[in-house]
Order: C-alpha cells, then sequence, then structure tokens
C-alpha cells in the first residue's frame, strides 16, 4: 500500500501545468481531488514518475452565472452540491454531486477529475451528457471545447489529450417548461452507480419538445438513449409515454456483469431507473 516514488510539482498557473505536461510526456499524471488516483498508486497499479497537483490553481476554481452556469474544473462536489447558484439554475447537478461518495469525498473530488477519469459508474457523466455539457480545455495549442456527447470515449478514456487541462464545465441554466432528473441505484458501500439515469426534458405547449437520456454505469461508458429519447419526443409525456420510453432505454449498451450485478440486472434496472428519472423530470417541467 505504499506509492512508488514518484516527483512532485504544485503548479500555479494552468500554463505552467500545461508545460509540465509537455515536458514529462507520459511519465506525468494529474492530480486534483485524488479519490481515483491516489488508491491506485497506493495499489501500484499506475506508477506515474511525475505527479502534478493541480488543486491550488485558482483559475480552475469557482462558480459563476453568465447566461449559463460554468463551473471550475477544480470545483469539488461539495461546493456544487451546497452552490445556492447552482441550485437555482440547474438543481440536479447539485442532486447529483451530493449523491457521490461519502462526505470526504465530496469535500476533495472534483467535476474536472470526475469527467476526465470517465470512471463507467461515476455519476458526472450521465448528468452531463443529458444535459448537454461542455467541457473546457486548454493545451500546448490554445483553448478549446469538447460536447459531453463526445467526451467518453472508451473504460477510463476521455477525449482529453495527455497535454490538456480540463478548465471549467459549462452547463445550460434551466428555465420555465425545462427539467432534468438523476435515479440511480448506487453500491451500498461506494455508492458508485450500479445504474444511473440523468433525463432532460423540454415542454412546449403541453408536449415534450426535446428529451435527452444517459446512462451511466451499466457499460464501460456513460451514454445516451436516442430510441428512448425518440419514444417520448412530440408526445404528452403522460404515463403511457413515459412506460414507452423507458422500455426503449438500453438499446446500444454492451451490459457489465460483476460481483455486484448481473448484466441481464443492469439491463432490467436501466428501464426501472430511465422510467423514474423521466417521472421526476417531467414533474419539474410542469412545475
Amino acid at each position: 500500500m505504499i506509492p512508488a516514488p514518484f516527483q512532485y510539482y504544485s503548479p500555479k498557473t494552468v500554463n505552467e501545468a500545461i508545460g509540465l505536461l509537455q515536458q514529462h510526456g507520459d511519465d506525468a499524471k494529474l492530480l486534483a481531488g485524488g479519490h481515483s488516483l491516489l488508491p491506485a498508486l497506493k495499489l501500484r497499479l499506475a506508477q506515474p514518475a511525475v505527479l502534478i497537483d493541480i488543486s491550488r490553481v485558482t483559475e480552475l476554481q469557482g462558480i459563476t452565472v453568465n447566461g449559463n452556469l460554468i463551473i471550475g474544473a477544480a470545483t469539488t462536489y461539495h461546493e456544487i452540491a451546497t452552490s445556492d447558484a447552482v441550485r437555482s439554475t440547474c438543481l440536479v447537478l447539485a442532486e447529483c454531486a451530493g449523491q457521490i461518495g461519502d462526505i470526504q469525498v465530496r469535500n476533495r473530488g472534483t467535476i474536472g477529475g470526475s469527467l476526465a477519469h470517465a470512471d463507467p459508474a461515476a455519476d458526472l457523466p450521465a448528468v452531463a451528457l443529458a444535459l448537454g455539457a461542455t467541457i473546457n480545455v486548454t493545451g500546448p495549442m490554445g483553448a478549446r471545447s469538447i460536447a459531453a456527447d463526445d467526451m467518453f470515449v472508451a473504460m477510463l478514456t476521455s477525449a482529453v489529450e495527455p497535454t490538456e487541462v480540463i478548465t471549467s464545465v459549462t452547463f445550460p441554466v434551466l428555465g420555465q417548461g425545462e427539467g432534468a432528473a438523476y435515479a440511480k441505484l448506487r453500491h451500498p458501500a461506494s455508492r458508485y452507480a450500479i445504474v444511473g439515469v440523468a433525463a432532460y426534458v423540454r415542454l412546449d405547449g403541453g408536449a415534450v419538445a426535446a428529451c435527452r437520456i444517459a446512462v451511466t454505469g451499466a457499460g464501460a461508458v456513460a451514454v445516451r438513449q436516442p430510441a428512448a429519447e425518440a419514444a417520448l419526443a412530440g408526445t404528452a409525456g403522460d404515463d403511457a409515454d413515459v412506460a414507452a420510453a423507458a422500455a426503449a432505454a438500453g438499446d446500444g449498451i454492451d451490459y457489465l456483469g460483476d460481483i455486484h450485478a448481473s448484466a441481464e440486472y443492469r439491463q432490467a434496472m436501466v428501464k426501472v431507473y430511465t422510467r423514474r428519472a423521466l417521472v421526476e423530470a417531467l414533474q419539474r417541467a410542469r412545475a
């Protein structure tokens, strides 16, 4: 349980961190909250020669509302869960962050670290997908934005390049006629999602004008559910419509099976939790 030796750097700016990533290449790992990386170091599943600690980079911290909700990559889950700005503009994000791990994890874990790590059982990727979030990164070639739909490439693999740093994440501000919810079957010890479903709906004239549904925990990556979205879009969003959308959920997932849940059980739970998330999202949109 003792990590292999490594050099430690604590840059003060994003540009300094990028320079260190360029200098050390594949030997370097970024450290933010550390709740994914540190256990891997202790078990020597990861043995980077260099750790670059970006948790103290002030430009990566903070929450602002300026037409959109912009959250610095080093903002902790606890800060998101308890932020009045987040709760008043994008309640589902605060609720999701408040369900992650325990108080120790929420006090250290960061939104940028979660999205970059792309854990198949993480909560935030599903919410980012359902809300159509944008992940903002900076690297040697400058700044660019990654749509959430393009972010999660494979298990533990994101679209962020090795020499790039996530600087912030942009979420929409939800307004009248919009609602979003996240429902998950959590592991009783770790609180990771055995299955988690995030849903967003927008109503227009009483009908569902837009719908986005994303699933985490069931497969190797968090994924959208286009068949379920199409089943609900254009309907009145009544019980039968929600049931039809839930029945269509789960297609295109290569289901994981492990000691916590079989692939068949996860497949069944995707439909159950899709229904729960949609019911809550529709209630909020109508309110």
